[in-house]
């Protein structure tokens, strides 16, 4: 509401109206509005001093003004509650969200988007195609039917952990020839986080989806409560179908459960084809985030684009990526010395060579990049100053403070929290595994992806960016360009000319997932899940 206050003495009369409508006034003729002239009494002045007319003649400037604004109203933005507040619009305005005269006009989103950097690599005609054998389908209409083999199966981790861990459920299913039951997920200890399946994936869909590959229940029907499952702990590393049958197939069948945990990275990467397909079945059609997640996520998305295109980071600076990497965050020797501590109390979460010292990891490119080598990378590869960034992850080590580097150079940096409403972000809170599903949604849908540290969120997101058809997702070599970094010596325009050389063909090209042994196929989908003309013919 605008308020107004009429004085009784001096008959003067205090309006609080928007800065725009003052402005379009002139002084005289607010006066004339505010102030009823003492020495000629026409009648048509003296109505000026009848509060219902002033009531009403504030009225109408506020209906005007609203009505204009209104015209202007994009739904993409966020926008204020109070329609005479405009306090949260100006600041809007002055961190690149909202079109301004005075920060970034049109000139300059020109500029963004006519940019090199925002170029999309070459797909060369490669795409998707899920096409089964005779021999897949004809054992499917068995496989689907089938009533007396179950699979229980608990997941463990973040949920991009779980996420690989339940395409591999579904393969495992359909080896041993099982009904899957839906994943359990397990709490996650670090974050207390209890989702089901359901809370985070559309569950109506997953089973829709792989309706004609592996039957889908709920829970185990009546007559396998009273069962006891065999519980199945050391499945080996990179497990291969001979294997699972051989364990497996004739426990199922005698005891009809079967319950498998700690799926991470068991299942071999080197499968079938058919079975290949079935893993980017799941990962990129049939594991679609609940309803709820993926509007949320679509709308950060769209704020994001509101401008022009824009970069996703998936920043991997978190206190246990550095404990677990056997890297030092560089942000001083009191940090420096926190995560050795923590290390040395908690050897079982390095991760990494522990006979390597810290250089010589950083030099192997073993270690998350920091702040300012994001920055410097970034700006190498020719992305402009007025470049929209979402940053995705964890808070880093030392607090945002940490991000001042890349803050600095790409001042428009965002995540889910800066572009959220208030209130959006309330049905997720405490809960990290839905938070991560936003930052995956609005990583995914960006113009240019790029993770700091590999990760299973950053694998899932490459392998979906090219199944989509090859968006330009920046891969970091930096095994090879951490060197330059170090070299003072090395001039700016060399030091870009050199880092774009390295990453001209790491920048979201296609890549045979054959041409190296164990690369999964939902990271790198070429052969067996897309196709163009050339592999299409050669793979008939």
């Amino acid at each position: 509401m605008c308020h107004m206050a009429v004085s009784k003495k001096k008959h003067q009369s205090y309006i609080s109206v928007p800065s725009q409508i003052i402005n379009s006034i002139s002084q005289s003729s607010l006066e004339s509005l505010l102030h009823s002239p003492k020495k000629k009494k026409t009648r048509s002045l003296n109505l000026l001093n009848t509060p219902r007319l002033l009531f009403f003649l504030i009225f109408c400037f506020c209906s005007l003004w609203m009505l204009k604004m209104w015209a202007k109203f994009d739904p993409k933005i966020p926008f204020p509650g109070q329609p005479c507040f405009i306090s949260r619009q100006s600041s809007l305005l002055s961190r690149g969200l909202l079109s301004s005269q005075g920060t970034v006009g049109r000139n300059e989103e020109e500029i963004v988007e006519k940019s090199e950097f925002w170029k999309q690599p070459d797909g060369m005609g490669f795409r998707p195609c899920l096409e089964f054998s005779e021999k897949y389908k004809t054992e499917s209409r068995g496989i689907v039917q089938e009533r007396t083999k179950y699979l229980l199966v608990v997941v463990s981790g973040g949920m991009n952990q779980q996420r690989n861990q339940i395409v591999d459920a579904v393969v495992i299913a359909r080896i041993l020839g099982a009904a899957l039951v839906v994943p359990i997920l397990q709490v996650n200890v670090i974050w207390g986080d209890e989702s089901e399946f359901s809370d985070i994936f559309d569950l109506d869909h997953f089973k829709s989806v792989l309706g004609g590959d592996v039957r889908i229940v709920n829970s185990l029907p009546s007559t396998h409560l009273m069962t006891r499952p065999v519980e199945e702990k050391t499945t080996p590393l990179h497990a291969s179908p001979e294997w699972i049958r051989s364990r497996y197939i004739r426990r199922i069948r005698r005891d009809g459960v079967l319950l498998l945990r700690g799926l991470d990275s068991r299942l071999s990467k080197d499968l079938p084809s058919d079975l290949q397909k079935l893993r980017c079945k799941v990962a990129f059609h049939a594991l679609r985030f609940a309803p709820h997640i993926t509007e949320v996520g679509n709308r950060l998305s769209e704020r994001m684009r509101s401008k022009g295109p824009y970069v996703a980071l998936h920043l991997r600076m978190e206190k246990d990526v550095w404990v677990r990497t056997g890297c030092l965050p560089g942000l001083g020797p009191e940090y420096d010395q926190m995560i050795s501590n923590e290390r040395k109390a908690r050897p079982k979460l390095l991760t990494s060579r522990s006979n390597m010292t810290y250089d010589q990891r950083k030099l192997a490119g073993l270690c998350p990049l920091n702040a300012l080598e994001v920055a410097r990378l970034l700006k190498a590869l020719g992305a402009p100053k007025s470049a929209r960034i979402y940053w995705a992850g964890g808070i880093p080590l030392g607090g945002k403070d940490t991000l001042l580097p890349l803050i600095t150079e790409f001042p428009h940096f965002y995540n889910k929290e800066d572009l959220a409403l208030q209130g959006e972000l309330e049905p997720f809170a405490k809960r990290a595994s839905l938070m991560a599903a936003i930052d995956y949604i609005v990583s995914e849908r960006s113009d240019v992806f790029m993770a700091s540290h590999g990760g299973n969120m950053g694998h899932a997101i490459q392998g979906q960016r090219a199944y989509a058809g090859h968006k330009k997702t920046i891969i970091p070599n930096k095994r090879q360009m951490l060197k330059y970094f170090m070299e003072s010596s090395v001039g700016e325009s060399e030091f870009s000319s050199i880092i774009q050389d390295l990453h001209h063909d790491s920048l979201g090209q296609p890549e045979l997932r054959t041409s190296k042994a164990g690369r999964d196929v939902t990271k790198y989908p070429i052969p067996e899940c897309m196709c163009n003309a050339t592999v299409a013919h050669s793979t008939q």
